[in-house]
């Protein structure tokens, strides 16, 4: 069987799709080639507002993004291989986590749903592509998410030390790894970037607060983080996931933000961001040594520093310190996801999800 898998995705900050060339030994990987292909403006904007308003997303819409997406997504693939140097029949498999567009697994009826024409992708590249990863486990009782921890215990779990592997994308999730032989836990505990970005794209028109630094100038609002920390969701015990369908600029003016100055709002939202994910590391992870960093916020220097202010006691640091770049976690998991589903061992961790039993994830589409 070739030995190189390629891994994509794009999170719900649609920024670009990352992408890798990944193999790996038993306990070892090696990232061959890292590419991020930005969406087209007109694209990022339509998948918005398809995620702002799911109603006004008719299926003629929604056929039509699939394709589209499923276009940029095998043009990632492409770009890929060709800085890897690699032949595209030594590739054995795509993992194309897809883009998200709803996330319902607390639903009468859960469900997940990941845009991206797998088939497009098969097609265009020749090569055996696995997305839908999520669906398995919601059939089997779970959240869908998140999916990345079997493989951090995989990569970054130590036999002397207790860890987290935090990511911190539009939504940060957790995994929990104890150094003795205890069950991995891993749960969302709540909005990452999601709300700064949001936040500063209304009040300045731009896609993202670059270092933490509009957050930096404010002052934090005590008030009205006490509020937005007791929204019932950070006190759910785990399985538990969220998405942009529970925060997102809805729930931020049900806080009546618009009687502060945005800066310290965006101040408030950071620190909203830092104590939850540091109050959930504490209650579920008491242990903890090391926190390695990973998604668009370890970038943030603002935001890193208030972690490092709940946390005094443990190191944190970017998961680049335990050899990942942090910018590629989530890829290369799905490139290790799609070697675990060719060759029909199983993906998620009923631990984490909260799922009847352990599944195959994904659906096979041959080119």
């Amino acid at each position: 069987m070739p030995a190189h898998f390629i891994g994509l995705i794009s999170g719900t900050s649609m920024d670009s799709i990352d992408a890798v060339v990944a193999s790996f030994g038993d306990s070892t990987l090696e990232l061959h080639a890292t590419h991020a292909h930005p969406y087209p403006g007109d694209l990022r904007e339509r998948l918005r507002r398809a995620i702002h308003d799911p109603d006004a997303c008719g299926l003629d819409q929604l056929g039509s993004l699939d394709r589209r997406v499923g276009e940029c997504f095998r043009d990632a693939a492409l770009a890929v291989i060709q800085k890897s140097g690699i032949e595209q029949d030594e590739i054995a498999a795509i993992g194309s986590h897809g883009q998200t567009l709803r996330h319902r697994p607390d639903d009468e009826y859960p469900f997940t749903l990941q845009i991206g024409d797998a088939a497009v992708i098969a097609g265009g590249t020749g090569i055996t592509t696995v997305a839908d990863f999520r669906r398995a486990d919601i059939a089997a009782g779970g959240q869908g998410a998140p999916l990345t921890p079997p493989f951090h215990d995989w990569l970054f779990r130590s036999r002397d030390r207790h860890r987290v592997v935090l990511n911190i994308g539009g939504i940060a999730n957790v995994t929990v790894l104890p150094a003795d032989n205890s069950a991995v836990i891993g749960f969302d505990t709540g909005p990452g970037n999601t709300l700064l970005d949001a936040w500063i794209r209304e009040q300045g028109d731009l896609a993202f607060d670059d270092g933490g630094v509009w957050a930096a100038s404010g002052q934090a609002i005590d008030a009205l983080l006490e509020k937005m920390a007791a929204d019932e969701y950070f006190a759910r015990t785990p399985p538990k996931s969220t998405g942009f369908e529970y925060f997102n600029p809805a729930w931020l003016r049900g806080f009546d933000v618009a009687g502060h100055k945005p800066a310290d709002v965006q101040a408030t939202l950071c620190e909203l961001t830092a104590y939850t994910i540091a109050s959930a590391i504490r209650e579920h992870a008491r242990a903890t040594r090391d926190v390695f960093v990973c998604g668009g916020g370890v970038h943030n220097r603002d935001m890193m520093e208030r972690l490092s202010r709940y946390l005094p006691e443990t190191r944190i640091c970017s998961t680049s310190e335990a050899g990942l770049d942090p910018d590629y976690v989530e890829a290369a998991a799905f490139a290790w996801l799609a070697m675990r589903t060719i060759s029909q061992q199983s993906g998620n961790l009923p631990t984490v999800t909260g799922a009847s039993r352990k599944v195959t994830l994904g659906a096979i589409h041959s080119p």
